[in-house]
């Protein structure tokens, strides 16, 4: 699944996230999601997540 819906993210679940510094390279980073720090139901780019252990980014996949 990809990250472009929100209803589809809970707190609690593994996904692997694009920080914005990472989104030339598109390096992932993979955590435990806090926080959903999107509001809309979806985002082209992936909703905005704070993963456990604080990094912020972009849902691109969900384990």
């Amino acid at each position: 699944m990809n990250g472009k819906n929100r209803k589809d993210i809970k707190a609690g679940i593994t996904v692997k996230v694009v920080k914005k510094e990472d989104q030339r390279t598109g390096k992932l980073t993979e955590g435990v999601v806090k926080d959903i720090l999107t509001n809309s139901a979806n985002h082209p780019h992936g909703i905005k997540v704070r993963l456990t252990d604080g990094t912020v980014g972009r849902v691109q996949e969900i384990i």
